[in-house]
């Protein structure tokens, strides 16, 4: 009787939208790779294709991993808190990872073009400090012990909010760079509905579409992952401790 009242049951739509949140993640990854394979000729770690590996290795790491990062709490609603900070923590570093993979100044030094000048350039620097001190600092608040519970109660809020933050700026950036990726290619034969035009379009509302996934999943306060009982016990305990309530007084 115990466990089962401390099981809270999963929202009937919740698990739908996952699964369509999923559905689309992973389809705008094949995509990705299938308009690379068709119009850029593939990937490669060297040579002519290495800057190929830019838009795949950003689209699974900051796109696809950071969004199932996210969804973490909403997925494993009832498994212990220590555990999905852990998985939590573990799908951010490896999105990371893939993404500083990516030879990022390759695609304009072999085209000839200059650095640093575009928004979809600036906004990818911003997109990699952010989410750098994002987990940084969400490292050092929930992962590593000895962080007081006052300081991580008035922390969280801020966490979540720019971790959904930083997600929307790494959705607007990938669509820069696709956009950008077709101006340099097709240049004004972009308007004239060329097929690589096309998939990339659709392309660009596959990842719009799980960005919003994402958010309003996020967004749902009855989807939100209930606290455990023994949370529930900690957090009363440090109630009575500061404000010398009763645990019974609420």
């Amino acid at each position: 009787m115990e466990s089962g009242a401390r099981v809270a049951s999963t929202p009937g739509a919740l698990p739908c939208y996952v699964a369509l949140s999923q559905l689309l993640g992973l389809t705008v990854v094949a995509m990705t790779g299938a308009w690379l394979g068709l119009y850029r000729g593939g990937i490669a770690w060297e040579g002519a294709l290495q800057f190929n590996v830019h838009p795949l290795c950003m689209v699974i790491g900051l796109i696809f991993l950071q969004g199932d990062a996210l969804l973490v709490y909403r997925v494993f609603r009832n498994e212990a808190k220590r555990t999905t900070k852990v998985l939590h923590g573990l799908l951010h570093v490896f999105a990371l990872i893939i993404a500083l993979v990516v030879a990022v100044f390759g695609y304009h030094k072999r085209k000839g073009y200059a650095d640093l000048y575009s928004l979809h350039s600036w906004c990818g620097i911003l997109v990699f400090v952010l989410y750098f001190l994002q987990w940084l600092v969400g490292f050092s608040f929930f992962l590593v012990p000895g962080a007081s519970f006052p300081l991580r109660s008035r922390y969280r809020p801020q966490h979540i909010f720019f971790g959904a933050t930083i997600f929307l700026l790494s959705v607007g950036t990938a669509l820069l760079g696709l956009k950008e990726a077709l101006l340099f290619h097709l240049g004004a034969k972009y308007s004239a509905f060329k097929p690589e035009g096309v998939l990339a379009n659709v392309l660009g509302l596959l990842l719009a579409g799980f960005g919003a996934v994402v958010l309003y999943i996020l967004t749902r306060a009855d989807w939100q992952r209930p606290p455990q009982a023994e949370e529930q016990a900690l957090s009363m305990d440090f109630k009575t401790l500061t404000e010398g309530d009763s645990p019974g007084s609420q």
